[in-house]
């Protein structure tokens, strides 16, 4: 790392989605996916999530909103658990996912309560503790 906005990136990554996960995404890069890495690093986390104009937690909640109303399943996951990290209760996941329901529709909201509660309950904060 040779640059503050991709040191300040990887700190930030590793703040919010923890160094497992961050350990496994590098140690998963190739000559192939690396650049991405690198990218995604500098740009989402350095540039934006870093950002001084919004806390993590309301970042969080609207990271959240968005992965669920386009239907990314893997990233949703993902960021259930960090969200979580980042002071969002289990009581507002549901909240967000309800407004997710009114806005970009049903089926997106159903699959994502499904992927929410399965994430929940594997970071140990079962939907029922609110």
């Amino acid at each position: 790392m040779s640059d503050d906005m991709l040191e300040r990136g990887m700190s930030t990554r590793r703040e919010v989605l923890g160094d497992a996960h961050v350990d496994r995404a590098m140690a998963d890069a190739d000559a192939f996916t690396a650049d991405f890495q690198e990218y995604i690093t500098r740009a989402a986390w350095g540039a934006v999530w870093s950002r001084p104009g919004l806390d993590r937690r309301t970042r969080s909640c609207i990271t959240l909103a968005m992965l669920a109303a386009q239907g990314s399943e893997h990233e949703l996951a993902l960021h259930v658990r960090a969200a979580v990290r980042n002071g969002v209760s289990v009581a507002e996941i549901k909240e967000i996912l309800l407004q997710v329901a009114v806005y970009a529709g049903v089926p997106r909201a159903n699959r994502a309560f499904s992927i929410a509660r399965d994430a929940l309950r594997d970071a140990a904060h079962p939907p029922e503790s609110g």
